[in-house]
């Protein structure tokens, strides 16, 4: 049952991946046509969360039972990753910034083992690792590289605010009041909306995008269209598998496993927009391949099973 369970999760997982990856190849023809980045976060989340206010609604006792989790679901898995991402894209490369928030799962395996004070196992260690490598590929961080320290700042606070939303998504799982995750993503994505609303300000967005067409490389695709599909599948489902994949696996597998969306990112961009797709990301999402592939061979600790490092330590006490 438990292996099945671990299947079942790391299939959702990848599902979550594919649908977060999907995003961009989706996002850039209507930045494009003429909307504004932050526009179009906030058009994305506030979509989201229109989509899943019934959920809201219906898991409503959870504004009592889990307030924090709520408002720190809101604030730093939804509003927190765009907000400082699309931040540091404005000082730094693309590539950069991206491969700076995608340190994320390399974070989270510090915060499980140092402050949760819970073992981490080398499989998913190593994943994390051979991951980041694939991604610096992926993402061709030697091209146009130039530092900028608030920049790399802000890349970094993405970072930490992606690593938490794999916290959160499993926080009070063990639990014997365990949060459903449709009602968590559903006020996550109420908070974020109205988070985003102060910043990206969609007063002033350009409603005539949306009335129009978008170039998808050589197709001319209506531009509600392309955003029905970033709300509802790049958005909406991500999230709700992504969290169900969470609570199924464990945050440092699924984190590993999350690097994925970068790779997707590029091969849809290759595919649907043409973008080219050179020999060292190609290598680098073999390598992501490779490094989720050994997070996910990693097997759990057993409920009671001693730390490893503490087992080490009275050992040699002793």
């Amino acid at each position: 049952m438990q292996a099945s369970g671990r299947n079942a999760g790391l299939g959702l997982a990848l599902v979550s991946a594919f649908a977060f990856g999907g995003s961009g190849v989706a996002a850039k023809p209507l930045i494009e046509a003429g909307l504004d980045p932050l526009h179009m976060v906030w058009l994305r989340v506030a979509g989201a969360a229109l989509v899943l206010s019934p959920l809201a609604w219906r898991h409503r006792d959870l504004l009592l039972r889990k307030p924090l989790l709520l408002a720190g679901f809101g604030l730093v898995a939804v509003a927190g990753v765009q907000a400082f991402y699309f931040a540091s894209l404005s000082r730094i490369p693309v590539g950069v910034a991206l491969l700076l928030e995608y340190l994320g799962p390399a974070l989270l395996l510090g915060w499980i083992r140092f402050v949760q004070r819970k073992p981490v196992t080398r499989a998913a260690a190593a994943g994390a690792a051979v991951a980041v490598v694939g991604l610096a590929c992926v993402v061709e961080i030697w091209s146009g590289l130039s530092l900028d320290l608030l920049g790399v700042l802000l890349g970094l606070a993405a970072a930490c605010c992606q690593a938490f939303y794999f916290v959160f998504a499993d926080q009070g799982a063990d639990g014997d009041d365990v949060p459903d995750p449709l009602g968590v993503i559903a006020y996550g994505m109420l908070v974020g909306a109205l988070v985003m609303t102060v910043i990206a300000r969609p007063w002033e967005i350009d409603w005539q995008v949306l009335g129009g067409q978008a170039a998808m490389g050589d197709l001319s695709v209506p531009a509600w269209v392309l955003l029905g599909w970033v709300v509802l599948i790049a958005t909406v489902f991500a999230y709700l598998t992504g969290v169900v994949s969470v609570r199924k696996l464990s945050p440092q597998v699924a984190g590993v496993v999350a690097c994925l969306e970068a790779v997707v990112a590029t091969v849809f961009a290759w595919i649907l927009l043409g973008e080219h797709l050179s020999t060292p990301q190609t290598v680098g999402g073999a390598l992501v391949l490779g490094g989720a592939f050994i997070a996910q061979s990693s097997r759990p600790t057993p409920p009671g099973a001693a730390d490893p490092a503490v087992l080490d330590r009275e050992t040699t006490a002793a």
